[in-house]
């Protein structure tokens, strides 16, 4: 028979271990608790200052503005009637709108595919081992930098009928055209005003991409006898095409936000060949007095941007895919 007195010390023994396990488990318990609440602290503390500023300066605005819409407010009167959807029944049937927002998409059209090409092919040539890069490089860059005020009044009188263009054009031989008093002509020079004053931000772009590039496929596709065009058309573009789709997003955001450059450039016209949504906004907004109506056509620009955001960001999923 087993003694009795050593059975009740293994007993008292492991219930002594069983305690201290079981005390050690929930220290480790505890202690994970209070880590993983330190961490969500420690995150909140440091996105709240973030927040705050985000929903002061962009959500409250964007919010205000909405609300805005559906009043009358002329700027100036302390409570302005509330009149729903009006607003917006009045901007779904003024034709000044629909050719603000024909213009807009040609315009945003026209700076889109052009930066994406211009900002490629200078890129790629900036990319090339060749003299004097870095000063290149940084004269691309200035246009930038520059005011948009001062590019549009040197531009307005470089494109006067007795400006620098056409006189060039007349010592060839070609006779200058009138650039800012023919509707489509004038919106041809914006167009092309817009893209040569982005051009160095876009050829940063593309040149931080094409740096971050492979160099290995390259000298595969030299090993397999591909020229520098096939290596260009079958790996470079492939291989941009998130940076093409950055600089397309952003081409036409800044398109549909456009407004001092082409304030100076064409004031809107001629007869509304430049007229953009953002000069239709400030005219009915600060020269008519029609706030209410204006804050609309900014609510309906903001909702046509999302939209065309979202298009894109969709085809170029599907495409990756």
């Amino acid at each position: 028979m087993r003694n009795p007195i050593a059975q009740l010390k293994n007993k008292q023994t492991a219930a002594s271990v069983n305690v201290k396990v079981g005390s050690s488990e929930l220290m480790r318990n505890g202690h994970k608790t209070v880590g993983k609440w330190e961490q969500i602290l420690t995150a909140w503390g440091l996105l709240l200052p973030g927040l705050v500023i985000l929903v002061i300066f962009t959500f409250y605005p964007i919010i205000s503005a909405a609300y805005t819409s559906l009043t009358n407010w002329n700027g100036f009167s302390a409570n302005p009637d509330f009149i729903g959807l009006k607003n917006y029944v009045k901007l779904s049937q003024d034709p000044e709108f629909w050719n603000s927002l024909t213009v807009t998409v040609i315009y945003a059209f026209g700076v889109a595919v052009l930066s994406v090409i211009s900002g490629l092919i200078f890129a790629v040539l900036l990319d090339a081992p060749i003299r004097a890069r870095g000063l290149y490089r940084t004269i691309y860059f200035l246009p930038v930098v520059t005011s948009s005020v001062a590019v549009a009044i040197v531009w307005k009188y470089m494109l006067d009928p007795s400006g620098l263009v056409n006189s060039v054009l007349s010592s060839l031989g070609i006779a200058g055209p009138d650039w800012l008093h023919n509707k489509w002509l004038a919106l041809f020079a914006t167009i092309f005003l817009t893209v040569w004053k982005n051009l160095g931000f876009n050829i940063i772009l593309y040149l931080t991409a094409l740096q971050s590039l492979p160099k290995s496929t390259y000298e595969a596709a030299s090993l397999d006898g591909a020229t520098s065009w096939q290596q260009l058309r079958y790996i470079t573009v492939p291989l941009l095409r998130p940076m093409t789709f950055f600089v397309v997003v952003q081409a036409l955001i800044s398109s549909f936000q456009s407004f001092d450059l082409i304030y100076v450039f064409t004031e809107g016209g001629p007869r509304g060949g430049t007229d953009v949504l953002g000069m239709f906004m400030y005219r009915q907004a600060f020269r008519l007095g029609n706030f209410g109506y204006g804050t609309a056509i900014a609510i309906a620009s903001l909702i046509l941007v999302l939209i065309v955001t979202l298009v894109q960001w969709k085809v170029s999923n599907a495409e990756n895919k």
